[in-house]
């Protein structure tokens, strides 16, 4: 007796979803330790949209953003719709979090946004309650 094994529907998204998110947050904890290491020798050259030469405060934010990001992550792999829903939000302040680079770094910024985005689209793609592709 053999059994059918049914995928989830877009399965392959989630994962996706939940490693860009893990791996942002481990970027985005390596930014902000960069930040705290640089602070002091940041001039006049770095233009920003908020705290114009402060990279302490950016340390700060990036921590913060980048811990809830790896929680979200492995949130989104357990399949929650709670954790579904702090993916989301997270992506959303992952994407804001990027265009405050955006002078500095448009490239970069616009990628990150491109990429949350695509998060933000799994997610509410397919990350409600389970459904099962085809018919039983």
């Amino acid at each position: 007796m053999s059994y059918v094994e049914r995928e989830r529907r877009g399965e392959g998204w989630l994962l996706f979803s939940a490693v860009v998110l893990i791996t942002g947050g481990v970027m985005r904890v390596i930014d902000a330790l960069w930040a705290f290491d640089k602070d002091d020798e940041v001039g006049e050259r770095l233009q920003v949209l908020l705290w114009e030469d402060n990279l302490a405060a950016y340390g700060w934010l990036w921590l913060i953003v980048g811990v809830l990001l790896i929680v979200a992550g492995f949130g989104v792999m357990t399949g929650s719709q709670v954790a579904r829903w702090f993916g989301i939000v997270m992506a959303s302040l992952a994407a804001i979090s990027a265009m405050l680079w955006i002078y500095a770094f448009p490239i970069w910024s616009l990628l990150g946004v491109l990429i949350a985005v695509m998060v933000i689209y799994a997610l509410t793609t397919y990350g409600g309650r389970d459904t099962v592709s085809g018919s039983a």
